[in-house]
């Protein structure tokens, strides 16, 4: 937060649409700008809370001064106006949502922004005087950007082909194929077709790899490739 004292400084607000520029007739005793980050804590495990550091938020800025009705010793305005002139002027630059140019005349604060919240009143029934509080808020250009949806293709995707159910000892085959005594092919023997067999043993590395049967008894050896999973 940055306060300055603004003995003799002038403020000035200009509506950016109207080109209209207030003077505000009294400078405040001090003048607060907010400069604040949206840092967040989290907690983390074997560590406790930690901090990450946000970005930069709006720069804020209150203001605590008066409206009187008549040059005092404290007005620092070169022409004064009554003060139904001043609140009317900030309230229809709020009501249009009109941005506004703040600047304090001998320092570098030169602000876009928005009025927030302007309230005013009389205090211990002096009707010469208005009290107020202004508070802005910085203005950012931004602009939206319309993402446009990409078409789906209108081909359709071929589908894949389901991949074969893997063999294992165990599993329930059908057979197509000669049957030999061994896993290196010894004695071919009779043919086997669509024959609902279970996997007894695997060797793999072998020509003839699967030992298909009945029940436990063996009936012979078959190429990986002549049984499927059922």
């Amino acid at each position: 937060m940055l306060i300055l004292p603004l003995n003799g400084y002038a403020i000035y607000l200009t509506d950016q649409t109207s080109n209209e520029q207030i003077e505000l007739p009294v400078n405040p005793a001090e003048i607060q700008l907010s400069y604040e980050t949206g840092d967040k804590s989290e907690t983390v495990i074997n560590l406790g809370e930690v901090n990450t550091v946000g970005n930069l938020k709006l720069v804020g800025l209150s203001i605590k001064s008066s409206f009187p009705m008549f040059e005092t010793t404290y007005t620092s305005a070169d022409n004064l106006e009554e003060p139904d002139t001043y609140i009317k002027s900030i309230k229809n630059i709020q009501k249009k949502k009109h941005k506004v140019r703040v600047v304090i005349s001998g320092t570098k604060i030169s602000i876009l922004m928005t009025i927030n919240k302007f309230t005013y009143g009389m205090q211990n029934g002096n009707v010469d005087e208005y009290l107020y509080t202004l508070e802005l808020k910085q203005y950012r250009n931004f602009a939206y950007k319309k993402l446009k949806n990409k078409k789906k293709s209108s081909k359709k995707k071929k589908k894949r082909s389901s991949p074969p159910k893997k063999v294992g000892i165990g599993s329930k085959v059908k057979v197509n194929g000669r049957l030999h005594l061994d896993s290196y092919g010894s004695g071919p023997g009779m043919y086997e077709k669509n024959a609902k067999r279970e996997v007894l043993y695997i060797v793999p590395g072998r020509k003839y790899p699967v030992c298909v049967g009945i029940n436990g008894i063996a009936r012979g050896w078959v190429k990986m490739s002549e049984v499927k999973r059922v």
